[in-house]
């Protein structure tokens, strides 16, 4: 069970994609994704790597330390890209790996990664949740839950991305608390990941509340806010859809606390938004508008937190 942890890390892992594109598997619950065939598959795949070498280089020159991964060849994984829904470190030593939906998605958890990162950090634990993909039961990560990690709770939504057993779990081996509700779109259709409609920071929580349509389970979010004295920021389902939802807070090498986003979902944000953002942090944004169109993730999906205990360098 982890204790004392910061709610950020300047550590970041990222996984450069090398077959980057739509997923009809993923695209079934997954309602940000299109594919408008404005592109060809070999240009869709070449312009998510400028993009992601681009979003890489704004976090490393705001002092983030971002440990790059290369996706490997075959099998051909689409959504390699975004790492946090098949692995999560945190800083008691224990490494998580998860169930994934798509049955394609799940070549992307890598032994080799793993032992990658244990080169530079320290291990201590494996919990390896993926056995319940045999019983149809999934759990992707900090897709499917939004983590406030220094009050100890788990915010998840309901999907079939999201498994309530699996949720109860995690929090058991983990020691949190669980906060499950039901968020839809517009539509009316569950929210296929947490992350896309909140973004937990250590003082404030960006969150579409217009999603969470019973309200006894709002007041309940709303509540847990006030207890854990997190500023509430509303957006929209607009900018939700923007992926407004879909930030990470990190730290710099200095101990700055940064905000990162996509440039549609920082464009989607009022004046009176970003300046309550800023109040807390720096905002860093970078344009990803192939990954966001047909990956259906942004910012937040494409960083998977490093927590882990660091290693002396030698």
């Amino acid at each position: 069970m982890e204790r004392g942890t910061h709610q950020t890390t300047r550590h970041i892992l990222m996984v450069r994609p090398a077959h980057f594109g739509y997923n009809p598997e993923t695209a079934v619950n997954n309602a940000f994704q299109v594919d408008d065939n404005m592109m060809s598959p070999e240009r869709v795949a070449t312009a998510a790597r400028e993009e992601f070498d681009a979003f890489v280089a704004v976090l490393r020159q705001a002092g983030v330390q971002v440990w790059v991964v290369e996706d490997t060849l075959e099998p051909a994984k689409p959504d390699a890209v975004f790492p946090n829904n098949w692995i999560t470190f945190h800083n008691d030593g224990t490494v998580i790996t998860y169930p994934m939906f798509s049955a394609q998605r799940r070549a992307e958890r890598r032994e080799d990664i793993i032992r990658y990162i244990g080169a530079h950090f320290h291990i201590k634990r494996r919990i390896k949740l993926e056995r319940y993909e045999e019983k149809g039961r999934f759990l992707e990560g900090t897709g499917s839950m939004v983590l406030d990690r220094q009050n100890r709770v788990a915010y998840a939504c309901a999907s079939p991305r999201t498994d309530e057993f699996l949720l109860n779990e995690f929090c058991r081996l983990m020691g949190y608390e669980k906060e499950f509700f039901v968020a839809t779109d517009a539509r009316g259709i569950q929210i296929y990941h947490t992350n896309v409609m909140m973004a937990m920071g250590d003082t404030f929580v960006v969150i579409c509340l217009e999603a969470v349509a019973d309200d006894y389970a709002a007041n309940r979010l709303i509540e847990r806010f006030y207890a854990t004295n997190k500023e509430i920021i509303e957006i929209s389902y607009r900018q939700m859809m923007s992926f407004a939802g879909n930030m990470l807070q990190v730290r710099s090498d200095k101990g700055e606390r940064l905000l990162v986003m996509s440039d549609q979902a920082f464009h989607s944000l009022t004046q009176v938004q970003i300046q309550r953002l800023q109040a807390h942090v720096r905002l860093l944004h970078s344009p990803i508008d192939t990954i966001e169109t047909y990956g259906g993730g942004s910012a937040r999906c494409m960083m998977a937190e490093i927590f882990l205990p660091k290693k002396k360098e030698e």
